[in-house]
């Protein structure tokens, strides 16, 4: 037994590994929850199987800690049904270990802005059904924290990259068809301004919330690298692939067309509005508080470019 605060994450994806990674290494001790053990998990990480729909199940798993981090996500189709009740039971059993609840959020929530940059202070103005799914999720655990029956703290993030993230729009139909030499694809306009998150600065931002109390009760934008174009992307892609880095479009209407026989192709161009205006996250907030930058955008898109080389087949 420790006396250590315990810092349990929820997921093991993309996103949730590396964060048990950050917490490790910033000497805490960490316990990684999800239904099977995920490939590089720190040795030092107390893993636990659990299905944390199961009210029993989530308190069990996030008993005796001091911060739980909500990484969790549903399958893409099925938001509006799956995801609200796995938030529920979450905020059920961090309720119940009465610890901080750091939730980690996309940008649904603000909906189409006509290329305004995204701040905390917006409002919650969805119009997509994951959109308003996202809002309603929100304004449940802003409730909660109101009421005073919940501690919690919100990380935003946009569309996100970097090593072991396939799932994505800079996932492997980009970094690995380059890597391979294919074409890369692409919805939208590729020559708008748009936020890449990168993952392990998602992590640390995360990690930060999760650990300073000047975090509670407010909405952060997670630190990522600077934001240029997509073309831009492709442009240091290219650098580092070594070749030029060809693009296939996919247009939105082609892609509306697609949805009405293929469900995910139909999820995906309800959200395609991000990539046919520039989509902008403003982090300052977040920096002027901690003092925190994210990794520069060459670094970071070297860093996936290996990984992909050399790990990408183990996943």
């Amino acid at each position: 037994m420790t006396d250590t605060p315990l810092h349990v994450v929820l997921g093991t994806g993309q996103v949730g590994l590396a964060l048990t990674e950050r917490l490790t290494a910033l000497g805490l001790h960490v316990r990684a929850v999800s239904r099977g053990r995920a490939a590089g998990l720190p040795d030092s990480v107390d893993w636990r199987s659990a299905d944390l729909t199961d009210t029993e199940a989530a308190r069990d798993a996030v008993k005796g800690a001091s911060v739980v981090y909500q990484c969790l996500n549903v399958p893409y189709t099925r938001w509006p049904e799956l995801f609200p009740p796995l938030q529920a039971a979450v905020v059920d059993a961090v309720q119940h270990a009465e610890a901080l609840l750091v939730s980690l959020e996309n940008v649904y929530g603000y909906g189409p802005l006509a290329g305004r940059p995204m701040t905390e202070d917006l409002p919650l103005a969805a119009t997509t059904t994951k959109g308003q799914v996202r809002v309603a999720m929100t304004r449940d655990l802003q409730a909660a924290y109101d009421a005073g029956l919940l501690r919690m703290t919100i990380g935003r993030a946009s569309d996100f990259f970097g090593p072991r993230v396939t799932e994505s729009t800079l996932g492997s139909r980009v970094f690995a068809h380059a890597v391979e030499g294919k074409r890369v694809d692409f919805i939208g306009n590729p020559t708008l301004l748009h936020t890449y998150s990168y993952v392990p600065d998602m992590a640390a931002g995360l990690a930060t919330l999760g650990t300073d109390e000047r975090s509670v009760g407010q909405v952060w934008h997670l630190p990522g690298p600077e934001t240029v174009t997509t073309r831009a992307v492709f442009d240091l892609l290219a650098t580092d692939v070594r070749h030029e880095v060809k693009v296939r479009n996919v247009a939105p209407l082609m892609l509306r067309a697609m949805g009405l026989v293929n469900p995910m192709m139909r999820e995906l161009a309800e959200m395609s509005y991000e990539f046919d205006q520039p989509f902008v996250l403003d982090t300052s907030k977040y920096e002027n508080t901690f003092g925190a930058m994210g990794t520069p955008l060459a670094t970071a898109v070297a860093d996936t470019v290996a990984w992909y080389r050399t790990d990408a087949s183990q996943v």
